[in-house]
């Protein structure tokens, strides 16, 4: 499997490339784990030796492949990939119900009933999941609209009703392509969430008549419904801890997303101490929190923070695929600089060792984009000295087809 990551040091944005649009080479054959990572216009690592497997590792892919304005609904799309963050969702927000609901048995539903045209504006999960007790009812979908936008959608409560509307017209449709006698049809009961991320408190009910003009008369025709709200950045933090769920905790952390430097330093440590139990009750939820951890600083905190909130992240887990994925790169790359100025008997300055580690990087990728690299694309690489030219052609490469696509 291969893993190749890189991020624009100027743009401040990451291109993964899926293995799946990868042409086969002896690296893909491989029964080892590779990973390039490209940090700041620097290769930082490559051969990863793991104790375990992450599982998800298409959806962190994809989190690499997001650019700074996307993370908001991706990392929480990912976060909630796993149920066990749905189930302390809901804790939060309505611990009676969920104390009637089987998260264990939960399910993801396939995204598809969201309309095409919205896909790139609105993040959104819907889950399946049954009562405990089913002498009243079996089950119950649980739709989540993630919200990320720093300004207050006044249409917030149409916008919830049509995506409400879309899951029982899924649901209707699914009946009668099974056959389902029509008399028997069901609609499941669905609890409607708004995830909330945006800066600008939340004051707006989330209803219809937020955008009418209602006559006493009229009132009553007008449909109702309750949603269940979290707005993480301007909710109390005591919400978040009370359950003592690892989700809560994941929270506080990311209401710091813009704090200062000590007020994130200190959310962090805090959360980290109390997800530790994690380590030995659930490894694989454990390393999944410290890697939406990870994220959230990657693409959340300045430069200057990264390498101490990575390692205080990475001084959590013992898992060497997690600590790979999290190692700091900077210093990496900075000793692979002078190892290579060892070995070539030079001394290269951070410039010098930059340009080297983008030439690699960039003849790695041709090889595995394209095949072969000709001799001739090598003398070209070989003689190129402009680090912005370098980032130019490694976007090129990203989405080339052949050689021919790339703007030599």
């Amino acid at each position: 499997m291969a893993f190749l990551t890189y991020r624009d040091f100027h743009h401040i944005r990451c291109i993964s490339l899926d293995i799946e649009y990868l042409r086969p080479t002896k690296l893909l054959t491989s029964t080892s784990n590779y990973v390039i990572l490209y940090d700041k216009g620097n290769i930082v690592g490559d051969k990863l030796q793991t104790d375990s497997k992450i599982k998800d590792i298409d959806e962190i892919r994809t989190l690499f492949n997001t650019k700074v304005g996307h993370f908001a609904d991706k990392s929480a799309r990912w976060l909630f990939k796993k149920t066990e963050h749905l189930q302390g969702l809901v804790q939060i927000l309505a611990r009676e119900l969920a104390e009637q609901l089987d998260f264990n048995q939960a399910r993801i539903e396939n995204r598809s009933i969201v309309d095409d045209t919205l896909r790139d504006l609105v993040g959104d999960m819907v889950f399946t999941v049954p009562f405990r007790d089913t002498t009243e009812a079996s089950e119950l979908t649980i739709y989540i609209l993630i919200e990320h936008q720093s300004t207050v959608d006044q249409l917030m409560g149409y916008r919830v009703l049509s995506y409400m509307c879309q899951i029982w017209h899924e649901q209707l449709t699914e009946q009668k392509k099974t056959e389902v006698p029509k008399r028997e049809w069901r609609l499941r009961p669905i609890l409607p969430i708004v995830f909330y991320t945006g800066t600008q408190r939340w004051k707006i009910p989330i209803s219809l008549t937020t955008m009418m003009d209602i006559p006493a008369m009229m009132a009553s025709f007008v449909p109702t419904f309750e949603t269940l709200f979290l707005g993480v950045k301007d909710e109390d933090i005591d919400k978040f801890t009370e359950v003592d769920h690892p989700f809560g905790w994941l929270m506080t952390v990311l209401q710091k997303e813009n704090a200062d430097e000590s007020s994130m330093q200190e959310a962090l440590a805090v959360a980290l101490t109390h997800l530790e139990s994690l380590a030995y009750d659930n490894p694989e939820l454990h390393n999944h929190a410290l890697l939406y951890l990870y994220f959230l600083v990657f693409f959340r905190r300045p430069d200057a923070e990264q390498a101490e909130l990575r390692q205080l992240i990475q001084s959590q887990t013992q898992d060497k695929e997690v600590e790979n994925i999290i190692m700091t790169g900077a210093e990496a790359l900075i000793q692979q600089g002078f190892e290579q100025g060892e070995k070539r008997g030079e001394k290269r300055g951070i410039e010098k060792g930059e340009i080297q580690a983008k030439r690699e990087f960039l003849l790695k990728l041709l090889e595995l984009r394209i095949g072969a690299v000709p001799d001739t694309v090598i003398q070209k690489i070989s003689r190129i000295r402009s680090l912005s030219r370098f980032d130019f052609l490694l976007e090129q490469v990203a989405t080339a087809e052949k050689i021919d696509d790339i703007e030599w």
